[in-house]
């Protein structure tokens, strides 16, 4: 295996729900540090919603390694935040029979 070229910054966030006072609740993002990263873009499709033509990519993102219970080992609910760009983490999994690095397969989202 090649040593990836970790050259982005991204903040992993963790949803936190919190009370709207109507009975629901609305999310909130917590952030958890910065991991160094390489992404390489993958798989893509379009498709036809309401309001027309939409792109969806899958992004291979890899980072350094953390334990399994380790709040720096990126989980699926959670994102990645590169500047305005969101990345939805969808898997999660080690890269190299050694666990030094972990592969995580996310989307990339519209800001809200």
């Amino acid at each position: 295996m090649n040593t990836p070229k970790l050259t982005r910054a991204l903040v992993l966030q963790s949803p936190v729900p919190t009370p709207d006072g109507a009975g629901g609740y609305t999310t909130t993002w917590q952030s958890l540090g910065t991991h160094w990263a390489a992404i390489d873009a993958r798989t893509g499709q379009e498709r036809l919603g309401a309001l027309g033509p939409s792109g969806d990519v899958r992004l291979r993102i890899t980072l350094r390694a953390a334990p399994f219970g380790n709040d720096r080992r990126p989980r699926p609910e959670q994102r990645f935040i590169e500047g305005a760009r969101i990345y939805r983490i969808l898997t999660v999994a080690e890269s190299d029979p050694q666990g030094r690095y972990l592969v995580c397969t996310a989307q990339e989202e519209l800001p809200a």
